[in-house]
C-alpha cells in the first residue's frame, strides 16, 4: 500500500505503529518524483539525499513534501524558476520552511513554477513547461503548478504554493485537489521570493481542506522577520474544520455564475456553471442559506487591469536587486552597466521583461496618475465591495475560472477571444488578493474529464469560518483525496 496518496492523519497513524517508516516515505516520494517530472516536468530540484526523520507528537514529522522554488531553502538551490538565479543557493531558510523543519517535516523537492511567480500558465520556467497529470497537452496554471502537479500525483499529501493573484488556488483546481491561501500575513514571508507584496500570500496544496488546515497551523506564527505578519495563536485551523456547520450564508454572484451573461458559451463553461449550480443545491441540503447578490459589471470588468497595473509595478520594484552583481549568475561586460544590462537581457523571460517594462510606466511620474494610482483606486472599490459583502455573509462561492485545463497548445487564442465577461470569470480570484482575504478552492468534479474547482473567500482573520465551511462542503461532495496516479506503479 502507497501511504502517500492517504491524507495526513492517516500516515501518521501509519508511522507511529511501524506500518511504515520515515526512510521508506522519503523513498517512495523521491522514486514517484521521478516518474512525476518525466510527464509533468514538475520539479527544478529532486533531493536524492533526502532522509526520514525520527518521528515525534507532530503531524508532519516523518512525512514528505516539497517546496515551490520560490522559497529560500538553506544549502538548497532556490532559482524561482529563473535563469537569472540558476545557480543559486541560499545561506538561509524562509521562515515558514524553518517552522515545517522544527516539527519534523522532510523536504524531497522544489517544484518548478512560472519564473518568479508570473506569468499564470506554468509556461514560463526556465526548465521548460509544467503538464497538467489528468492531461499533459493541457496546463496546470501557475505559478505554483509544479507543486499541484506533484500533489495531485500522489508524491505526497502536501506541497508549498505561494499566490500572489491566484497562483494556488487555480492550479489546484485544474488538478483537482485543494489550494488554501490563509488570511495576507498569516504565514509570513520572510525568505519567500517578492514578486508583488501587498498581494502575495504564502499558503499550501494538499489533497483534503483537513490538511491543509494541519499544514498551515504549522507554517502561521508572527514573525519578527516580516512586519505584515501578525499573531494568529489563538487560530486552531484543524479544530475548525472538525465543528459543526451551524447558521452560515453564503453568497454568489449573478453577473460571474449566470449564464445568460456570458455571450460566447463553450460546452466546457456550460458543463462548468451546470456543476456550481449543482453545487449550489447541495449546500442548501447542508443546511446554508445560499443567495444571489449583484455586482457592478463594470467594476469586475476592471478587475484584471488592474491587477496587470499594481502587480508588474510591485514586481518592477521589488526585483530591481537582480542585478547579476550581488548574487546570481554574473553577466558579461567592461563596466557594472553593462553586466547588469547582459544579465537581465539574457537572464529574463520575454514575458518578464515585458512586465518590468509595463511595471516601470505605469510608475513613471507623468503616468502614475493615470494608471498606478487609478489602479489603486479600483482596487479599493472592488475590496470595499467585497467587505460590504461580509457584514451579511460569511463567504462568497463562485466557480474557478472558464472550465478545466487550458490546453497548452492554442491557449493564447483562446484567452484573447475573451470578452469581459468571460475575463471576470476567469481573474476574480484577484480580489482574494486585492483584499488580503482567505480562500480555498476546493474539486467540483469533471467537465469533459478533467477536474474543475470552486472557490470560497471569506473576510480577513475568518480562516477558522472559511475552512468549517469548506470542510462540510468537501464532505458532500465525493472528490476529496482524489489522485491522478501517474505514478501508480511505484
Amino acid at each position: 500500500m502507497s501511504y502517500l496518496t492517504s491524507d495526513i492523519e492517516t500516515i501518521h497513524e501509519a508511522l507511529l505503529e511501524k506500518k511504515v517508516t520515515s526512510d521508506e516515505l522519503v523513498r517512495e516520494s523521491l522514486e514517484k518524483s521521478k516518474i512525476v517530472q518525466e510527464k509533468c516536468n514538475a520539479f527544478v530540484t529532486i533531493l536524492e539525499d533526502a532522509k526520514g526523520v525520527e518521528v515525534n507528537d507532530s503531524l508532519l514529522s516523518g512525512i514528505p513534501y516539497g517546496v515551490k522554488d520560490n522559497y529560500s531553502t538553506k544549502n538548497v538551490l532556490s532559482t524561482g524558476s529563473s535563469n537569472t538565479l540558476v545557480d543559486y543557493v541560499p545561506f538561509f531558510d524562509a521562515t515558514a520552511i524553518k517552522n515545517l523543519k522544527d516539527a519534523g517535516a522532510v523536504m524531497v523537492n522544489k517544484t518548478a513554477m512560472d519564473e518568479f511567480g508570473m506569468g499564470g500558465t506554468g509556461t514560463t520556467a526556465h526548465t521548460g513547461i509544467i503538464r497538467n497529470p489528468w492531461d499533459t497537452t493541457r496546463m496546470c496554471a501557475g505559478s505554483s503548478s509544479g507543486s499541484a502537479a506533484a500533489v495531485a500525483s500522489g508524491v505526497y499529501p502536501y506541497a508549498l504554493g505561494s499566490d500572489t493573484g491566484d497562483s494556488i488556488r487555480k492550479p489546484a483546481a485544474y488538478c483537482g485537489i485543494v489550494g488554501y491561501k490563509p488570511t495576507y500575513g498569516m504565514i509570513s514571508r520572510y525568505g519567500l521570493f517578492p514578486f508583488a507584496s501587498s498581494l502575495e500570500h504564502c499558503g499550501v496544496l494538499t489533497r483534503c481542506v483537513h490538511d491543509a488546515a494541519i499544514v498551515v497551523d504549522v507554517m502561521k506564527g508572527k514573525d519578527n522577520q516580516d512586519m505584515t505578519s501578525w499573531d494568529s495563536s489563538n487560530m486552531h485551523l484543524k479544530e475548525a474544520t472538525e465543528k459543526e456547520l451551524l447558521g452560515k450564508k453564503v453568497c454568489y454572484i449573478k453577473e460571474l455564475c449566470d449564464i445568460t451573461n456570458f455571450p460566447n458559451v463553450t460546452d466546457e463553461l456550460k458543463e462548468h456553471l451546470e456543476n456550481f449550480h449543482h453545487t449550489l443545491d447541495l449546500c442548501k441540503e447542508m443546511g446554508l442559506i445560499v443567495e444571489e447578490v449583484s455586482v457592478d459589471q463594470t467594476l469586475l470588468n476592471a478587475l484584471a487591469s488592474v491587477y496587470v497595473v499594481i502587480s508588474c509595478a510591485e514586481a518592477t520594484s521589488n526585483l530591481s536587486n537582480l542585478t547579476g552583481i550581488i548574487f546570481g549568475k554574473r553577466g558579461k561586460g567592461k563596466n557594472w552597466e553593462e553586466m547588469m544590462m547582459d544579465h537581465r537581457t539574457k537572464g529574463f523571460s520575454p514575458l518578464i521583461k515585458r512586465r518590468f517594462v509595463i511595471g516601470s510606466y505605469v510608475l513613471q511620474k507623468e503616468n502614475q496618475e493615470r494608471y498606478f494610482k487609478n489602479a489603486q483606486r479600483v482596487r479599493r472599490l472592488l475590496v470595499d465591495t467585497w467587505k460590504e459583502l461580509y457584514k451579511e455573509y460569511d463567504a462568497v462561492l463562485l466557480p474557478v475560472g472558464i472550465g478545466p485545463a487550458k490546453p497548452l497548445e492554442g491557449s493564447k487564442e483562446v484567452i484573447g477571444k475573451m470578452d469581459e465577461h468571460l475575463q471576470a470569470l476567469d481573474e476574480h480570484l484577484q480580489i482574494g488578493n486585492f483584499g488580503g482575504f482567505p480562500s480555498i478552492t476546493i474539486p467540483n468534479g469533471f467537465v469533459n474529464g478533467l477536474p474543475v474547482g470552486i472557490n470560497l473567500t471569506s473576510n480577513c482573520y475568518q480562516d477558522e469560518l472559511l475552512l468549517n465551511i469548506a470542510s462540510h462542503l468537501e464532505a458532500k461532495m465525493n472528490y476529496k483525496n482524489q489522485v491522478c496516479e501517474v505514478s501508480k506503479n511505484v
